[in-house]
C-alpha cells in the first residue's frame, strides 16, 4: 500500500484548516505545514494535527512555497490541499482504496476540482487538477501564481472529487497584484502566464485590458483546452463592451482549438435567443445537451451549461414558437434538476394557469 505526504501552504487560514485536516487525517500517512506568516491561530491549529510545521518567508510566489512543502515529504507521494479544501466522507474511503490499489509505478494522479457548486451540493464548475504526485520523481512547481506541475510520466485519471469550500472573501486582488508586479518587474509573462492573467483582469472588470491580453494569448503558443476557454473568456469581454457580434465570432473561432463545448453552443444559444431567433437559438441549445464535457482534457467544466440551462431556456423558445408540448417537455426536465429554483416555480405557474401539468398523461408519455 502507497503512502502519502499530504503537504499545505498555509497563512491565516484559522477558520478553515481546522475542517481541511479533519477530513484529511483519515488518508494522510503525514501531514506537513508550511505557514507563510500567519497572524491569527492558524499554527495553533496545525500543530493539533502534525508536529510538522514550518514557516517559510512569503514572497509572492506560490510555486516556491509548496516546492518548500513538498521538500518536506519523506512518504510515497505528495499531495496538497488548500486549507478551504474539504474531502467528503465519500471522497475519503476512495482515496483510501486508491492507497490500497494503486500501481507504485504511477507518477501522477489527476483528480477532479469542485470550486462551485449549487444549494444542494451538486456541482456547477469543475476541472481536473494534479494532485497526487510520486515522491523523488523530481516534481516541481512552476509559476508564481495559478502555480501547475507539469504532467509527466504515467499518469492516471480518478473520479475522486475534492471540493473548495471557501468562507469569506479573501483578497480577491492578490493574483492581479502579483501578475502586475511581475510586468513591472520586467517580467515576460509565458503563454500560460497570459491566460491567467487575461482571466485575472475579466475578473476585475477591466474588459479592455482582458481583451488585449487573451487576444495576444491566442495569437502565441498555448495549450488547446486554454485556447477554447480563452475564446469562452474573450467572449464574455465583448459581451460586456456591448458587442455581441464580435462575442459570437470568437465562440466560433474556440472550434478551431476542439470539438465544440457546451458553454460555447449555450452562449451561442442565447446569443440568438436575444435577438428572439428561435430556431436558431434552439438549435445551439439542443446541441450543448447532446455533448459530454471533456472533463479528462482538463477544461473548465460549466455542468449546468450541459443540462440546466439549455433546458430552461428551451422551454422559453419552444413556448414562443407555439409549441407548447415541447416547451412544457423541457420544464419537466429542468424542474428534475432544480426543483426550488425561482425561474422552475415560475414556469410551473405558467403552465398550470395553461391546464397543462404533471397529470396530464399526453404530455408525461411525450416526455418519457
Amino acid at each position: 500500500m502507497i503512502t502519502i505526504s499530504l503537504c499545505m501552504i498555509v497563512k491565516n487560514e484559522e477558520r478553515v484548516l481546522e475542517r481541511c485536516l479533519n477530513t484529511a487525517r483519515g488518508f494522510a500517512d503525514e501531514i506537513i505545514i508550511v505557514d507563510t506568516g500567519s497572524e491569527d491561530k492558524t499554527r495553533e491549529i496545525a500543530e493539533r494535527f502534525t508536529k510538522k510545521v514550518y514557516e517559510f518567508t512569503w514572497k509572492d510566489d506560490f510555486a516556491a512555497a509548496r516546492n518548500e512543502a513538498f521538500s518536506k515529504a519523506t512518504m510515497d507521494y505528495c499531495m496538497w490541499l488548500d486549507a478551504d479544501d474539504v474531502v467528503t466522507e465519500e471522497n475519503q474511503k476512495k482515496l483510501c482504496r486508491l492507497k490500497e490499489t494503486m500501481d507504485t509505478d504511477v507518477d501522477m494522479v489527476m483528480m477532479k476540482y469542485a470550486t462551485s457548486a449549487d444549494a444542494n451540493g451538486n456541482t456547477l464548475f469543475s476541472y481536473y487538477r494534479e494532485r497526487l504526485m510520486k515522491n523523488g520523481r523530481g516534481f516541481l512547481w512552476e509559476g508564481r501564481v495559478h502555480e501547475v506541475i507539469v504532467p509527466a510520466g504515467k499518469v492516471v485519471y480518478s473520479d475522486i472529487e475534492i471540493h473548495h469550500q471557501k468562507t469569506g472573501a479573501g483578497d480577491g486582488d492578490r493574483n492581479l497584484r502579483i501578475y502586475e508586479k511581475m510586468l513591472k518587474e520586467g517580467e515576460i509573462l509565458n503563454g500560460r502566464n497570459k491566460f491567467y492573467y487575461g482571466r485575472e483582469l475579466l475578473a476585475h472588470r477591466r474588459y479592455g485590458d482582458a481583451q488585449k491580453v487573451l487576444e495576444e494569448f491566442l495569437a502565441g503558443e498555448g495549450w488547446g483546452e486554454n485556447k477554447i476557454e480563452a475564446c469562452l473568456n474573450l467572449a464574455e469581454c465583448f459581451r460586456a463592451m456591448g458587442q455581441k457580434e464580435e462575442g459570437v465570432l470568437v465562440l466560433l473561432r474556440g472550434f478551431l482549438y476542439g470539438t465544440p463545448r457546451g458553454e460555447a453552443c449555450f452562449e451561442l444559444g442565447r446569443y440568438f435567443q436575444e435577438k428572439e431567433e428561435w430556431e436558431q437559438a434552439i438549435f445551439w441549445y439542443e446541441l450543448a445537451l447532446k455533448l459530454t464535457p471533456s472533463g479528462e482534457m482538463g477544461a473548465f467544466v460549466r455542468w449546468e451549461y450541459y443540462g440546466y440551462l439549455p433546458e430552461i431556456n428551451l422551454c422559453v423558445c419552444y413556448d414562443r414558437l407555439g409549441d407548447a408540448e415541447k416547451a412544457y417537455a423541457y420544464h419537466l426536465k429542468s424542474k428534475a434538476r432544480r426543483p426550488e429554483a425561482d425561474e422552475v416555480k415560475w414556469n410551473d405557474r405558467y403552465f398550470k394557469e395553461k391546464g397543462m401539468d404533471e397529470p396530464n398523461l399526453r404530455i408525461g408519455h411525450m416526455i418519457q
